[in-house]
């Protein structure tokens, strides 16, 4: 009987990470795989455990453990904080452990983000760079400062070094209010974070607002489609992994349409004057007083680190245990432009489009609505 293939998933308390596990719970070849998390919580590593999945107890800024738990798998899905350096070099000392005491090239699948490609709009226009997956050159020319870019460059570095094989994936704007087991079993994050900072934004100030004009364009991708992308990606690699590009080739843009923050704006607007909570669904320009107060700091208690934001599109990280924080950010202004042709190569079929995002819209704001009561 041959040994099971042995996972590793971070993350899965979060939305991406959740919604994989999800997949791999119905994957054909489930009962054929070992697979381990790390979570934080006692109380969702036991609700894990009754899945059929092995859960550790611990912090992905252990060291030491990370550097254990990698060492032990054959591949590593990376769905926590696309930014946490420790945890990203602890990962990488595990993997070469695991390859120079077997010889053998264990897999990263490791997730960043099409911020990747942002750059200094401020909502008040649309670029016409379409960055195309398959056009390698292309990404790898842009510079070490763009956001996540410090991060990919650790991996892309460990690949070229011939230890490990990476496998980039940057989703989108992900969207949708995730409904799967592990939701409902209260272990996962079930939203995004995009749109529901601007939805709360909006409620807190009676109307729906923008940076800027709004004129700036994002991918989009539903959540159980990107979850879908990389359950692909993986079957791809195991049936032949020599015919799947990695490393400075090896990126893999999770989109299937792209929006306007305007239209994303209006639809929040609308949304709140039929719900009672604005009376005029028009959008309007934040004020650099509102940037700073509802998109300056925003709290996402499933991550774990603080970043500094500059409008040069560098970025500085320090790490704690608490929160996420934006600082003084024109983030929701920048465009970011991608096609993903690569996964789509692969077999990825997304089939939801832009008006499915936009239809959503109105379910992310009643979720924000009733969370605050």
């Amino acid at each position: 009987m041959s040994s099971p293939l042995r996972i590793l998933m971070t993350g899965v308390t979060g939305y991406i990470g959740g919604s994989i596990l999800a997949r791999f719970l119905e994957h054909p070849d489930f009962a054929s795989f070992k697979i381990t998390t790390l979570v934080r919580s006692p109380e969702k590593a036991e609700k894990i455990r009754a899945l059929g999945v092995d859960a550790v107890v611990g912090s992905h800024n252990d060291s030491e453990l990370m550097q254990s738990l990698t060492a032990s798998n054959d591949v590593v899905f990376s769905t926590t904080d696309s930014d946490d350096h420790e945890a990203i070099i602890a990962t990488l000392k595990g993997m070469k452990k695991r390859h120079d005491a077997t010889g053998s090239v264990p897999i990263l699948i490791h997730t960043s983000g099409t911020g990747f490609l942002i750059d200094d709009a401020k909502g008040l226009y649309a670029t016409e760079t379409i960055y195309d997956d398959l056009k390698s050159d292309q990404i790898n020319a842009l510079p070490d400062t763009q956001f996540h870019r410090n991060i990919d460059l650790e991996i892309l570095r460990a690949d070229e070094a011939g230890y490990i094989k990476s496998y980039i994936v940057l989703p989108s704007t992900i969207w949708g209010i995730s409904d799967g087991p592990l939701v409902k079993k209260g272990i996962q994050n079930p939203i995004s974070m995009q749109v529901p900072q601007l939805i709360r934004a909006s409620l807190a100030r009676g109307r729906a607002g923008m940076v800027g004009e709004g004129k700036n364009i994002w991918p989009d991708v539903n959540i159980d489609e990107v979850a879908d992308l990389y359950v692909v990606l993986f079957n791809a690699i195991r049936a032949n992994h020599n015919g799947v590009a990695h490393g400075r080739e090896g990126y893999f843009f999770g989109e299937s349409g792209e929006h306007t923050m305007y239209e994303v704006a209006k639809a929040i607007g609308e949304a709140l004057v039929a719900l009672g909570k604005s009376d005029n669904p028009e959008p309007s320009t934040f004020t650099k007083e509102e940037v700073d107060k509802y998109l300056g700091v925003s709290y996402f208690p499933t991550t774990y680190s603080v970043w500094k934001f500059s409008w040069t599109p560098n970025v500085t990280a320090s790490h704690c245990h608490s929160v996420h924080v934006l600082q003084g950010s024109d983030y929701l202004g920048t465009n970011s432009r991608c096609s993903g042709n690569r996964p789509r190569a692969l077999g990825w079929k997304p089939v939801k489009t832009k008006d499915d995002f936009l239809a959503s819209i109105r379910a992310e704001v009643e979720y924000q609505i009733n969370i605050s009561k």
